[in-house]
């Protein structure tokens, strides 16, 4: 702990004839800005000069500071016995990461080069084709681009892209190895959707596709087969008796909770919510950015708003951030992103004692509430703001007063 706590600076400023002792005070800056504890920042030093100590000596004197140069500095000397320092592995690449960012930011190395090979360049092209013409979500965009980066990768290498060049039998083989990453064979589905998509793409540039496109099929999947998952009434009312509690974060994890059971917000919904989405007068929230790409309107329930109020009252750190969730630790004055959003639903469901961990499965609750309470599924849609009434179709499986209704009664029974 001594080492931690302590900030040695003549033993960073030895190295001030160095590649990194005048840019120290810049790099310390870097950190003070993004508000790391002053412990955090200790170690980092201790890291940095580690590595400085390494890197001016012998063969490395002369040696440019790059990405490189750090993982070998982290393979082949970290394990040695050098005199007070520390030999946390996490530590040194987090603080020499920084120190990266710091020297490429005061111009001493180059930016990272960024790749120009024809597949970028095509890359990009398709990526702009799915955000302005058909108008995909983010997440849908960048699964799709990273498989037909694989594609036009394994085929053209970093030379030209030639459709033309591109055979069924290409394809086929292609989608039978990226299957096998998938567990369950149904969600390779993505593959051949994003396959589809592109060469749809290609054909309307006049490329002649058409063989692409049905060179595979969609895996086997019955439409609607399985029921969602849900908490039933005793593990909602578990869930909601463990909120409540005392603890770093705990008021920022209850109205995430609520954000999610109450109005069925997806994790990347909640990540975005700002400060100025909320009317508290009104009482309604915006929804902006959405999966579907539209803004929408919700009704904001009192047990959230309360929550959301109790944490911005008593615990979210004051930052210029206009996100209504913002991390507490560092790097400060930065959103709580959807990862995050995700990881404190899956601790709530540990708080609660439940065996659960896709904070999915509270969206899928909110909706089965409804439902139980005497909602169409037309109202569940609109809540849920799926565009299509097809994709509401599934919780009809939990609407069990309905169901009832149409139920013919057992053969040779006397109801």
């Amino acid at each position: 702990m001594d080492i931690v706590r302590r900030s040695d600076h003549t033993d960073v400023h030895r190295f001030a004839d160095g590649p990194i002792g005048p840019y120290i005070d810049a790099f310390k800056q870097y950190l003070s800005q993004r508000r790391y504890a002053a412990n955090t920042v200790a170690t980092y030093l201790r890291c940095i000069t580690h590595f400085a100590q390494w890197a001016d000596s012998g063969r490395y004197r002369r040696r440019r500071i790059d990405e490189g140069l750090i993982a070998e500095f982290l393979h082949e000397h970290f394990q040695c016995k050098c005199p007070g320092t520390l030999h946390d592995r996490r530590d040194h690449r987090a603080a020499l990461g920084h120190l990266l960012v710091v020297l490429r930011a005061q111009g001493v190395i180059a930016v990272r080069a960024v790749g120009a090979t024809p597949v970028d360049e095509e890359l990009r092209c398709y990526g702009e084709y799915m955000e302005h013409v058909r108008g995909l979500a983010p997440k849908t965009r960048s699964i799709a681009l990273r498989i037909i980066g694989r594609l036009l990768t394994a085929r053209f290498g970093v030379g030209a892209v030639d459709i033309a060049a591109i055979k069924p039998e290409h394809v086929r083989r292609f989608f039978a190895d990226q299957a096998k990453l998938y567990s369950k064979p149904v969600n390779a589905g993505v593959v051949v959707a994003s396959l589809r998509g592109y060469f749809r793409y290609r054909a309307s540039l006049g490329d002649l596709v058409h063989g692409l496109i049905g060179a595979v099929s969609y895996p086997a999947n019955w439409s609607l087969s399985s029921l969602p998952k849900t908490l039933t009434a005793e593990e909602v009312h578990r869930l909601i008796g463990s909120l409540g509690q005392r603890g770093r974060s705990m008021r920022r994890a209850d109205a995430i909770v609520r954000c999610a059971l109450d109005l069925g917000l997806r994790s990347g919904e909640i990540a975005r919510l700002g400060l100025d989405d909320i009317d508290w007068q009104a009482g309604t929230l915006v929804l902006r950015h959405t999966k579907g790409r539209r803004e929408d309107v919700l009704p904001l329930p009192a047990t959230t708003g309360e929550a959301i109020a109790a944490y911005l009252a008593q615990e979210r750190p004051k930052t210029s951030n206009r996100a209504v969730f913002v991390r507490h630790v560092a790097p400060r004055d930065q959103p709580a992103g959807a990862d995050l959003v995700r990881k404190t639903i899956r601790q709530a469901f540990a708080r609660a004692g439940l065996p659960y961990t896709r904070s999915h499965l509270l969206r899928h609750t909110m909706a089965n509430r409804l439902l139980a309470g005497g909602s169409s599924l037309k109202e569940v849609a609109d809540v849920l703001r799926h565009r299509s009434l097809n994709t509401t179709l599934i919780y009809a499986k939990l609407d069990s007063r309905k169901l009832v209704e149409v139920a013919l009664p057992w053969p040779g029974s006397a109801s």
